[in-house]
């Protein structure tokens, strides 16, 4: 009896110095990979919303352009820092870091498609005040095809970049994606695996398979930035990852996209895996929406092609 009572009370013990050890690594972790403090912001930029302060960054004069980011972990308006200036010329333009990203607030929520949906539609009556032209990245395109359906009257024109499959949009939670998202967010240990899967290495991964055409025109400051944007926040930056994981930012846009009346563009870098088939999915819904393809690109036109992107979207503009 006395041997099993020692036993379990080393075993406490080796747990209780393991998970300190853990959190002190995470931290650690989380400390150097914001260290460089490449996404700076200032007082003045953010948007005090009900659910979390919104970090965005206003350029120019004209009609406005709201510049939105793709839905990962990754993200921020980082993104467009190559269009921006260019745009800016005839054009008021916000880019903004959306809730769980970047610079914004990261509360510890489970993030859903409708929270997105909301957002976009307040941030054009609260800090915009007139009707908006949109460029919404990969799965952002999602909430603003939603939001335009919600309140047509917010929006003008919609670009849709590299937009995700409409059947992984339909993808719903169950049990498998609940389970992953109960153990990402599990302290500690949850954190720990999080810190994993946003390693740096995989960040440049990332860059290399998915979101550049050429590998050699990634730069050490664009894996420096992602990877910052997913660690600024600390542990409360997995809990979007772990929405993500749960499916709970998908939700279904074939009725809005097939009602929806704005112009809607869809611009694929041509070598964007699936890209063709995507097309042919949103135009086989409504057969209005325009697309184009720019050469030699990938998931990130904007960032791999910002001059050759500018064209095409003046073009609609």
């Amino acid at each position: 009896m006395k041997k099993s009572k020692h036993k379990l009370v080393t075993l406490g013990i080796l747990f209780t110095v393991a998970t300190g050890i853990i959190y002190l690594i995470n931290r650690l972790i989380f400390a150097s990979a914001t260290l460089k403090d490449l996404l700076k912001s200032s007082a003045n930029n953010y948007y005090n919303w009900r659910f979390g302060k919104i970090y965005y960054k206003k350029k120019g004069s004209g009609s406005p352009i709201l510049l939105i980011h793709d839905l990962t972990v990754y993200s921020s308006a980082y993104e467009w820092k190559n269009v921006i200036d260019n745009l800016a010329k005839s054009h008021t333009v916000y880019a903004v870091d959306l809730l769980g990203c970047g610079r914004s607030e990261k509360p510890r929520i489970t993030y859903t498609n409708y929270l997105y949906v909301q957002l976009i539609s307040d941030f054009i009556k609260n800090v915009i005040h007139e009707k908006t032209d949109i460029v919404a990245s990969g799965y952002s395109g999602s909430f603003s095809i939603l939001a335009c359906h919600n309140e047509s009257s917010l929006f003008g024109k919609i670009f849709l970049v590299n937009p995700p499959e409409l059947t992984t949009l339909n993808k719903i939670p169950g049990k498998k994606s609940k389970l992953y998202k109960f153990l990402l967010e599990l302290p500690v240990f949850g954190t720990l695996v999080y810190n994993m899967i946003t390693c740096q290495s995989n960040v440049q991964l990332l860059f290399t398979e998915n979101y550049l055409y050429n590998p050699f025109d990634v730069t050490a400051e664009m894996i420096d930035t992602y990877y910052e944007a997913a660690h600024k926040g600390f542990s409360n930056s997995k809990f979007l990852l772990s929405s993500i994981i749960g499916c709970y930012t998908n939700n279904s846009i074939n009725h809005a996209l097939r009602e929806t009346n704005q112009s809607i563009i869809l611009i694929t870098g041509e070598e964007e895996e699936n890209g063709k088939n995507v097309q042919n999915a949103y135009t086989s819904i409504n057969p209005s929406i325009e697309t184009c393809y720019i050469e030699k690109t990938k998931h990130l036109p904007h960032l791999e092609a910002a001059n050759r992107f500018i064209e095409f979207m003046n073009i609609y503009l």
